[in-house]
């Protein structure tokens, strides 16, 4: 098999982790040594189509000792199968970056005969490219479950970012559908690189030239919708990730069904990218607007509204904290409104020093009043409109309504309206219809 045709099986192999953004990372480039990284713009991957991206995300190998249910390279499907020797992909990377095709490498591999013998090559591919080609690019790594904790340290040392897939959300799930994986065999790794991270940064300030462990962080995937868990247990299970393991981001993954197993969703089901877009609506309110999971969602109510984004199915279930004053009310009670995200609740902060503020005002400083108006006053007074529980939620509705109905069926101009109720509405917002 030649190289090309071991490129297209591999970075094919390797779309469905999507574990990988930003670098999070400056490097300068070294005198003496290839290629730097820069914080912005280092995402995506080089698909096997020929389209230039930026990183260059490919598998070491894709044949897989594992038989994990939901995975396309699982030891039981019949799929064509290749391996890197750590110098073909270490010339492979070089070839692409001089050519200006990537700026990167996300780097992940199947378990082949073992988790040690897996990790052991990836690190002889990130050697030769630190050591022999002085890469100084952005490289993200996937750490293997299972390998010997001192081959985790040699990887983290090598690499710029490290990632554990927990692929799914619960023991349970686990065991049914990837029985040779454990949750201490994923959860001992992501510890031991969070322990690593934090003494490496209290190593630097001591000592200048000590060498930086994974200096991007560490983060990690969950797959949704291949199992029965709720968005409760999944965004549950993202804030004791973030509280513990200080990870930069958990990313989540519509199941996409490429594999036919009576444990899975029939090969027909579409991918659940409502429910992925939700998630990942939820996981930016816990990082950065002060919200609690149990805030969100609870045992009543297990998952998210596709009616309703996440913060506006807060404040509509919390009308009793509702309307804000915003020439007086604090950051963290702005970040609840919806409509006002952490930019705009910083504009209105400074600008409301220099003068009051009216909804002329909010709207030059970024707010959005289509969804603000029914939560906020100004100088004591509403935009004219009712601020009720049952108005803020129809105006909501009807905005995504009016975007999302028309690819959904031809209204005639001569049905009642009563013909379209509130589950067909529903229906069309969820892709069911």
């Amino acid at each position: 098999m030649d190289l090309m045709d071991k490129l297209k099986i591999l970075v094919d192999a390797a779309k469905y982790d999507v574990a990988c953004t930003s670098s999070g990372l400056d490097r300068t480039g070294q005198p003496g040594s290839v290629g730097s990284a820069v914080a912005c713009g280092i995402c995506h991957t080089f698909s096997a189509d020929g389209r230039c991206v930026s990183l260059l995300k490919v598998l070491q190998s894709n044949a897989c000792a594992y038989d994990c249910r939901y995975c396309v390279n699982r030891r039981s499907h019949d799929t064509p199968r290749a391996t890197f020797s750590p110098r073909e992909l270490a010339e492979l990377t070089m070839a692409f970056y001089r050519r200006n095709y990537i700026e990167g490498l996300f780097l992940s591999s199947a378990v082949t005969g073992t988790p040690d013998e897996t990790c052991e090559r990836m690190i002889q591919t990130l050697r030769l490219l630190r050591e022999e080609y002085r890469f100084g690019g952005y490289i993200h790594a996937k750490a293997i479950p299972g390998a010997d904790a001192r081959l985790i340290t040699q990887l983290g040392l090598l690499c710029d970012r490290m990632s554990v897939n927990i692929e799914l959300p619960s023991q349970r799930s686990l065991e049914q559908l990837a029985p040779d994986k454990s949750p201490r065999s994923i959860l001992a790794p992501m510890g031991q690189i969070t322990g690593q991270i934090a003494q490496n940064r209290t190593d630097l300030v001591r000592y200048r030239h000590a060498p930086r462990f994974a200096p991007a962080g560490q983060s990690t995937q969950m797959i949704v919708g291949a199992t029965p868990d709720t968005d409760y247990q999944i965004l549950r299970l993202t804030a004791g990730l973030y509280q513990k393991y200080r990870l930069k981001r958990v990313f989540f993954s519509a199941y996409l069904p490429v594999v036919e197993d009576r444990a899975l969703p029939a090969l027909n089901t579409k991918p659940p990218l409502l429910r992925e877009h939700r998630l990942y609506q939820a996981d930016w309110l816990l990082r950065f607007y002060g919200f609690d999971a149990e805030e969100l969602l609870d045992e009543a109510h297990p998952n998210f509204d596709p009616l309703l984004d996440p913060k506006c199915n807060w404040a509509l279930r919390h009308m009793d904290q509702f309307p804000v004053e915003v020439n007086r009310a604090p950051y963290e009670l702005l970040l609840r409104v919806p409509g006002i995200g952490v930019r705009s609740a910083r504009r209105i902060l400074k600008a409301r020093r220099a003068s009051s503020l009216d909804f002329s005002s909010l709207k030059k400083l970024g707010v959005v009043l289509k969804r603000a108006q029914y939560f906020i006053t100004c100088r004591g007074r509403g935009n004219g409109v009712p601020i009720t529980q049952e108005t803020a939620f129809r105006a909501l509705v009807s905005q995504r309504m009016q975007a999302a109905l028309p690819n959904c069926q031809q209204l005639s101009l001569f049905d009642p309206p009563e013909t379209l109720t509130g589950e067909d509405v529903r229906a069309c917002l969820t892709g069911q219809m």
